[in-house]
Formats: C-alpha cells, sequence, structure tokens
C-alpha cells in the first residue's frame, strides 16, 4: 500500500534538519559564555525536562538488563554531544557534520553487500580527502579528533537507540536516557560555564538551542515516520551535512571552497548509496 503525504513528511524532514543546525549555529554563539560543555549541559537538561514532561515514563516493572541499556544510552547521548560541540568549537559546522555523518555511514556500508558497497566507501574517502583541500594542516587536529569520536558515538547511538527502544515504550527510553545524558554532563558544563550559568538570558538560549536542536527535529522526524518509508527518511537524513554547511555560512559567516563543497557532496552521495544497498539488502532478506 502506497504511503500518502510522503510529499510534506519529506518537508518535515528539511524543516526538523535546518531546526537542528540553526539550533548548533545559535550553540556556537554561546560558546564564548558558557563553552561548548556548559551548552552541552543547557542542552541536554532542557531537552531531558521537556523530554520527562511530554513521555511521564514509568520507572518500575523494568528488568536490570532494561536499565543497563538506558544507562548506557545515556552515556552514549552525553559523549555524542559532548564531542560533537566541542569539534564545533574548532571547526566548521559543516565540516563537522560531514566527519560525524561517517558513523552511521560506516554502519550502513557494514550492512550493504556486494561490489558497489566499495564504491560508497571510496566515495566517502575521497570526500573526506576533498574536506583537507587546503591542507590538513589548516584543519584543526583535535578538532578533527573530536568529530570522529562523535561520528563514532553517532553509529553507537543508534545502536544504543535501537536497544533501548526494544525495552521501553514510546519515548520513555529516550527521556530516561536523555535524564541519564543530563546528569553526566552536570559537572563538566558547571565547571566550564560557571558564573554565565547565573545570567538569565544564557539560560533562555540555552532553552532555545534544546528546543531547536532535539525537541523540534525530533518531533518532526516521528511525524515524518508516519508517511516516509525508512528508506527514504534515512536518505532525507543523509543531507545534514549540507543543511550544516549553509547554516554555517549564512549564520555563522563559515565560508567553504569549492573543493570542500565538492567533498561534502561526495560524503552525501554515499551516505545515499550505502543506505539504498542496506535497504535492497534488507527487503531480500527472508524474514524468520
Amino acid at each position: 500500500m502506497r504511503r500518502s503525504g510522503q510529499g510534506p513528511a519529506a518537508a518535515l524532514v528539511l524543516v526538523g534538519l535546518a531546526c537542528q543546525e540553526v539550533g548548533a549555529s545559535f550553540a556556537v554563539m554561546l560558546f564564548p559564555h558558557a563553552g561548548p560543555l556548559g551548552i552541552v549541559m543547557l542542552r541536554l537538561v532542557f531537552s531531558a525536562l521537556l523530554l520527562l514532561a511530554i513521555a511521564r515514563p514509568r520507572l518500575r516493572g523494568h528488568s536490570a538488563a532494561a536499565w543497563r541499556s538506558v544507562v548506557w544510552f545515556g552515556v552514549v547521548l552525553a559523549s555524542m554531544n559532548g564531542l560533537f560541540y566541542l569539534a564545533l568549537e574548532r571547526l566548521p559546522l559543516g565540516v563537522t557534520v560531514t566527519i560525524e555523518v561517517l558513523g552511521p555511514l560506516t554502519l550502513s556500508i557494514l550492512t550493504a553487500t556486494g561490489v558497489a558497497r566499495w564504491l560508497w566507501v571510496g566515495l566517502a574517502l575521497t570526500g573526506v580527502v576533498a574536506l583537507g583541500a587546503g591542507g590538513w594542516d589548516r584543519l584543526d587536529a583535535l578538532g578533527v579528533v573530536f568529530a570522529l569520536g562523535a561520528a563514532a558515538s553517532w553509529a553507537l547511538y543508534i545502536l544504543a537507540s535501537a536497544r533501548a527502544g526494544r525495552e521501553f515504550p514510546r519515548l520513555d527510553g529516550l527521556a530516561l536516557a536523555m535524564t541519564v545524558g543530563a546528569v553526566i554532563s552536570l559537572p563538566f558544563g558547571i565547571a566550564q560555564a560557571g558564573a554565565g550559568l547565573l545570567r538569565w538570558e544564557i539560560l533562555a538560549l540555552g532553552a532555545a538551542v534544546a528546543v531547536l536542536s532535539s525537541t523540534i527535529p525530533y518531533a518532526l522526524e516521528l511525524m515524518a515516520l508516519r508517511r516516509l518509508p525508512a528508506s527514504a527518511f534515512a536518505i532525507m537524513m543523509s543531507l545534514g551535512p549540507a543543511t550544516a554547511s549553509l547554516a554555517g555560512f549564512l549564520l555563522l559567516g563559515q565560508h567553504l571552497s569549492w573543493l570542500e563543497i565538492a567533498g561534502i557532496g561526495l560524503v552525501i552521495a554515499a551516505s545515499i548509496g550505502a543506505v539504498r544497498a542496506a535497504s535492497r539488502r534488507a527487503a531480500v532478506e527472508p524474514v524468520g
């Protein structure tokens, strides 16, 4: 049966991506006042409060294994956000998101079969090399390490999210994991932000970052997934580096060379190809 409303659903995904990157741009603007770890803490704390209010998760009746899965999910959330914002402090937004996409891209390639997957590997590697168009020494080495750590964390996020989703209904697992991540981020955020946390405007903007980067995109993604096939949704999410580059240019004045833009395009193409290959494999695998 063909799903209706795929055009509006695709628009929801694009709006969610735009909100996410606008939120990241706002976060970068706040770095001088609260530091990347301070902003991570504010994002996770406000996101956790919103999700707890919406989901009202049930705390009883879960096994020890279920609680271990949600704690691990929270650890991954904290590390993914922390490493991503630490990378943003040193690298352009588009470059950071492109490197981060290598995490889920690697997972997609691993689930694909045949010779074609090596094409996606080659495209991705070529794209990454192109990102260092002006010389890799031009990119902050520690920033690249942080971005690669965020990429690995994103791959772990996908696995941890699926595991927690099997153990907890609806948004319960995400709300509880976000709470765990917020608690983990508290000492690092307080230590870095210091007195900045006493300023109401910083708290208000931190809440805006949480809503733009987490709450709105997640809500729009859930709505879109009801109308879009999972493969089409994953392909659209691969456009993240493009929306990040545009947001970095418009909001932060971050200019990229044509070779860097080409590199981002190659990584996007590799992501789309790997997702399609993984979807085809899933479609032909026997059930049971």
